[in-house]
C-alpha cells in the first residue's frame, strides 16, 4: 500500500454507508467501527498500523474535482466491484472500460457517492 489513511469527508454518513459498506469489505476492509459522525473501514486482524479508510461527516462538506482511485488486482475484480458499486447507491456510474489516455493497458469504472465525491477503480495490469 501507498498510503497510510484516507480521511473522508462526506455531507451526511446515512446516505454515504450503503455504498461504502457494500464496496470496502468487498476490497478486504472488513473490520467497520463507526460512531454516530463517523466510519472506519479496516482489515481484519489490524494492529492499528495498517492502511485504513475513515467516513467523517461534515455538513458544510462540498464535493470538488479531487479524486480518489482505488487499486484492484485485476480487471476481472474491476467488473467485479463495479458491479457492487452500481447496485449500491452510486452516482454518475461509468461501466468499466479500457481507458488509453491514463496508460495503454489502464481499466477503470468511475462513479460519485452519495454526497458527489468522485470515485474510481481501476487496474493498471493488461489482462
Amino acid at each position: 500500500m501507498l498510503y497510510d489513511h484516507v480521511d473522508l469527508r462526506v455531507a451526511n454518513l446515512a446516505e454515504a454507508r450503503p455504498l461504502y459498506d457494500a464496496l470496502l469489505p468487498a476490497m478486504g476492509f472488513t473490520k467497520i467501527n463507526a460512531d454516530a459522525e463517523s466510519v472506519g473501514y479496516h482489515r481484519a486482524g489490524e494492529t492499528g498500523a495498517e492502511p485504513f479508510i475513515w467516513l467523517i461527516e461534515d455538513g458544510n462538506h462540498r464535493p470538488n474535482a479531487t479524486r480518489v482511485a482505488l487499486a484492484a488486482p485485476s480487471r476481472a475484480e474491476v467488473d467485479r466491484l463495479a458491479e457492487i458499486v452500481r447496485t449500491n447507491g452510486s452516482r454518475e456510474f461509468e461501466p468499466p472500460a479500457p481507458i488509453p489516455d491514463y496508460g495503454p493497458s489502464y481499466y477503470a469504472t468511475f462513479f460519485q457517492d452519495a454526497g458527489g465525491n468522485k470515485l474510481e477503480i481501476c487496474c493498471r495490469r493488461a489482462q
